[in-house]
């Protein structure tokens, strides 16, 4: 009986706002997140603060202490993840985040001080964070054109049944090929009508550090060297693809455990729907003994 008061509350209490809404006249909840777009508060905040990390930033970048080697490493690094930062102010930015997160453990010291420890390390995570963000963005761009390899050496493999000319295979794959891939491409394109036809395919293995796309590399200078290739290619599209199963089966064997959890939800509400019955009768039972 408890449960079907409170149910019956919730139901009436739902359906007497949903009236009172509409003889009020109030806007819908589609309407009010509109309305919260439009005016965008929360944006203006974050604009305010990212001015005031940029400001930071640009003051303390000349004071990054970094060496030839570290900033041409970070150079190529914030180039190929499409960053346009200079490695010091990339540095500064990430020191000026987590600097401000730890200036308020001053004021947590005369508020919370057991709280001074978490704003601590939550400091260190948002600057280690900041730091890999870049080597992030270009793992999930090495991971977009490694899924798309297998078809690009099946095509390698059958367009140079036809021509032997490396630049006009890239550019045709190009039209066709993924957002990631195409972006490289284009960039490795413009290098070989550039300068050398070999620099430039060295400089595409380099940037992105993958070992699927280092033999494809690697075909394509032997064909440029005057190779056949095409039994290589034909070879390596096999390779990849026994690869990308195993991937896939890889990612299906993942999905039942993101799915447990849900199954467990189904059946505490089965268990929960049972329940209810069941007390329903034991009252009614020990309300006729009684």
């Amino acid at each position: 009986m408890i449960g079907i008061i409170v149910s019956f509350g919730l139901l009436f209490a739902t359906g007497a706002y949903f009236l009172a809404s509409e003889w009020l006249k109030l806007p819908t909840w589609a309407d009010t997140r509109v309305i919260m777009q439009a005016t965008k508060p929360f944006k203006r905040k974050s604009q305010l603060l990212e001015a005031i990390v940029s400001e930071l930033s640009t003051r303390l970048t000349p004071l990054i202490p970094l060496s030839d080697y570290k900033r041409r490493k970070t150079e190529a690094i914030l180039k190929s993840a499409g960053i346009r930062m200079t490695p010091a102010a990339f540095y500064a930015k990430a020191i000026v985040k987590s600097g401000l997160v730890a200036l308020s453990i001053i004021p947590c010291l005369l508020i919370f001080p057991l709280l001074s420890p978490l704003l601590l390390f939550l400091a260190i995570g948002v600057y280690f964070k900041d730091i890999q963000s870049a080597d992030w963005v270009i793992r999930k761009k090495r991971e977009q054109i490694e899924y798309e390899l297998p078809r690009f050496a099946a095509t390698i493999a059958q367009e140079l049944k036809a021509t032997r000319d490396v630049l006009l295979i890239l550019e045709t794959y190009r039209k066709n090929a993924g957002e990631s891939l195409a972006s490289e491409l284009e960039i490795t394109i413009a290098d070989m009508k550039s300068g050398n036809h070999e620099t430039a395919l060295t400089r595409l293995e380099t940037r992105m550090g993958s070992t699927m796309l280092s033999d494809i590399v690697r075909g394509l200078l032997a064909v440029q060297r005057g190779d056949q290739g095409v039994v290589y290619f034909e070879m390596l599209a096999h390779d990849f693809k026994l690869l990308e199963i195993q991937r896939l089966k890889l990612i299906a064997m993942k999905r039942p455990g993101k799915i447990r959890k849900y199954s467990f939800y189904m059946l505490g509400c089965f268990l929960l729907m049972y329940l209810v019955i069941i007390g329903m009768e034991i009252m009614k039972a020990l309300g006729k003994l009684f």
